[in-house]
């Protein structure tokens, strides 16, 4: 049985969440995602509560629907030489989450090398804190660049997110069933080790997505919004029954965003992407039905009645 069959939905329906990650990350973001969380334009989004921009974040959002859908990105990354960002945990030493310089470190391989799980376990409830702390209701969780996922060394931090998710009750952003995009192949190591965890998130009574998917968040050499709209088109007309959540970062393109942001320019096109009427039109024709993390975490609280 898919999500879509446990959530009331016919088994060969196919809804799709859009959500909009990095909220809080500065001033452009911010203020495109609320706008486009309030013209439906996106489904749902999920807050950085590290940078500098959060408590703006929070407050847009406060004004204008405190009722939208909003989890939290956890963070365990600094990507951007320029904007750092470090640990919330005030309570518990984080010497095992920090980079040479004291911020979060670039990469997710160095989480993956260093990150003591305890310390990731206070972080996490730390960042989900702070959100709820702040006014935010959480309907789910996800994490920013994949860090606690493993990718690079096979250790994998979800065994600690989902005693976090389970305390809080949050749905996570981890796919049911790995749908390779672009060509890519899903080693077999990664299959086996991704139905464990899958096993384990549902013992704990975690709803999960389908299937995650998205483009590149990078602008890849000669991509156009012509060519990023017609891959994107396509990953829409092949959606898979069940629930899918398509990962987007839409973001206005100002100097603010340059300043640090390496590829901001493919940002402004998942704005554009995300209000062209072509695009919406397709998803009508297609009968894809936009549903938000909400509906997930509302079917796990009855799991956990």
């Amino acid at each position: 049985m898919n999500t879509a069959q446990r959530l009331g939905y016919g088994k060969e329906e196919r809804l799709l969440i859009v959500n909009a990650d990095d909220f809080g990350l500065c001033r452009s973001v911010n203020e495109t995602v609320t706008a486009m969380l309030s013209d439906k334009a996106v489904s749902s989004t999920t807050i950085m509560m590290n940078c500098s921009w959060s408590a703006d974040a929070v407050g847009m959002i406060l004004a204008t629907d405190p009722n939208a859908d909003v989890g939290v990105h956890w963070t365990l990354t600094s990507e951007w030489p320029s904007y750092k960002w470090g640990a919330l945990c005030r309570t518990r030493p984080t010497i095992t989450l920090a980079g040479p310089d004291g911020w979060f470190p670039e990469t997710i391989a160095e989480v993956e090398q260093r990150a003591d799980p305890e310390e990731v376990r206070q972080e996490l409830i730390a960042q989900a804190k702070a959100a709820i702390q702040a006014g935010l209701t959480l309907s789910h969780a996800d994490n920013h660049m994949g860090s606690l996922y493993g990718f690079h060394s096979g250790n994998d931090l979800l065994p600690v997110a989902f005693d976090v998710c389970a305390s809080y009750g949050l749905p996570f952003r981890l796919p049911r069933r790995l749908m390779p995009v672009g060509g890519r192949s899903i080693p077999t190591e990664l299959h086996d080790r991704a139905k464990i965890r899958v096993r384990q998130a549902d013992d704990r009574g975690i709803v999960l997505p389908d299937y995650v998917l998205g483009p590149e968040y990078r602008l890849n050499p000669g991509e156009s919004y012509e060519s990023m709209k017609a891959e994107g088109v396509s990953l829409i007309r092949h959606l898979l029954p069940g629930v899918t959540e398509w990962i987007a970062h839409p973001a206005s393109v100002t100097e603010e965003l340059r300043s640090f942001h390496g590829h901001p320019d493919k940002r402004g096109m998942e704005v554009v992407f995300w209000r062209d009427e072509e695009v919406r039109a397709i998803l009508a024709q297609e009968q894809i039905r936009l549903i938000g993390w909400k509906e997930l975490q509302e079917l796990q609280s009855t799991l956990s009645a």
